[in-house]
């Protein structure tokens, strides 16, 4: 992996994080974005001048894809310039002076760009390649227009229940893009927003993210996204069942759950079987240890219970028809058989018999 320079504009020996940073671009980036962001940060406050995307990687207890997309993300936002080379990896790194807030557009630009980051939060997963309309800043004088709408007024207001407080400019913003290029109806825009809210998710970007992958699944309707979260969330209700879970499941577990019904394809009937095999064999839902069955399943072509039954046969077999061999050594580990043993002939019988014939006497 090849080195990196860095250059700044502007930042002191003090690790110092703009309040134009917090107060506008942070609110709505992902977390793990942000840390890179931080670090970079600390790398020139410390004169680190020379680093790469492992060690930031290693650093950050983060994968190396993570940090790319974190770059990447804030070369959008205009944080950062990056130069790279003719095979594309990233050769210098410049962290340019961040626009004050009365210069820089408006907050509600800043989009969460990769959603695939996000889909371990999000219940349905993106299939379609058929990209929806960009998203449009739109100005004041057409906001005043769209919100003239009666549908896009009661929408407005049903969503700052949702949100328990008043409408920000970039909750306006995203209500309109639902509405103008997205073309998501009030009911749906309405639960969209409850759907997300119950997932204690209010950040514009999570509910944007959802927003897009309901588009690209052409999900346009509230019956067709119930249908879609209620479907997904009964995958997670029959792994808890499964287990003997009563909770909802963790980031890591849904990931895991998430894998097994969009890479793996199988039916929930097959997931608990390998639910149950791992509280037989580990005593506790280790879902690292049923993923591992899944796995192995997926590998070998199983479809269905009576493939599993195929293979539980096969290994049986394979059992049977192995040599049993005996531990000469586990024999041996015998508290009673940890001295040298000694072995007699016919004169030490003899000598032995002769003792007690004359003790006898």
């Amino acid at each position: 992996m090849n080195k990196i320079t860095l250059h700044t504009e502007g930042i002191c020996e003090a690790t110092i994080i703009p309040n134009t940073f917090i107060d506008l671009y942070m609110p709505s980036a992902n977390g793990s974005y942000v840390k890179v962001y931080l670090y970079l940060l600390r790398s020139f406050s410390s004169n680190n001048l020379s680093i790469t995307i492992s060690s930031i990687a290693d650093h950050l207890e983060n994968t190396e894809k993570d940090v790319i997309r974190a770059l990447n993300y804030w070369e959008k936002q205009k944080l950062l310039i990056l130069e790279k080379n003719q095979q594309k990896e990233i050769t210098s790194i410049r962290i340019a002076k961040l626009q004050d807030q009365n210069t820089r557009s408006d907050h509600s630009q800043i989009l969460t760009e990769d959603t695939d980051s996000q889909l371990d939060e999000i219940a349905v997963s993106i299939h379609s390649e058929k990209a929806p309309v960009a998203r449009q800043k739109y100005s004041q004088e057409k906001i005043t227009k769209l919100t003239n709408n009666d549908d896009i007024k009661w929408t407005m207001h049903i969503v700052e229940i949702y949100l328990d407080r008043p409408l920000k400019p970039m909750d306006i913003q995203l209500i309109l893009y639902l509405f103008e290029e997205l073309h998501f109806s009030p009911e749906l825009i309405m639960y969209l927003y409850e759907y997300c809210v119950s997932k204690n998710k209010k950040n514009p970007s999570y509910i944007e993210a959802v927003a897009l992958t309901w588009a690209k699944e052409g999900i346009d309707t509230e019956e067709k996204a119930r249908e879609a979260t209620v479907s997904y969330n009964e995958h997670f209700n029959n792994v808890n069942k499964a287990f003997g879970l009563n909770r909802a499941p963790g980031q890591i577990e849904r990931q895991y759950i998430t894998k097994w019904v969009e890479v793996f394809s199988f039916p929930d009937d097959i997931i608990v079987e390998a639910c149950n095999r791992t509280l037989l064999r580990t005593q506790k839902p280790d879902f690292k240890y049923a993923d591992k069955i899944l796995e192995t399943w997926f590998k070998k072509g199983v479809k269905s219970k009576t493939d599993i039954a195929r293979l539980d046969e096969e290994f049986a077999k394979g059992n049977k028809s192995k040599p049993k061999v005996t531990n000469i050594h586990k024999l041996s580990s015998n508290k009673f058989n940890q001295f040298p043993q000694r072995t007699y002939t016919s004169q030490d019988y003899a000598e032995l018999e002769k003792k007690l014939i004359n003790k006898g006497l």
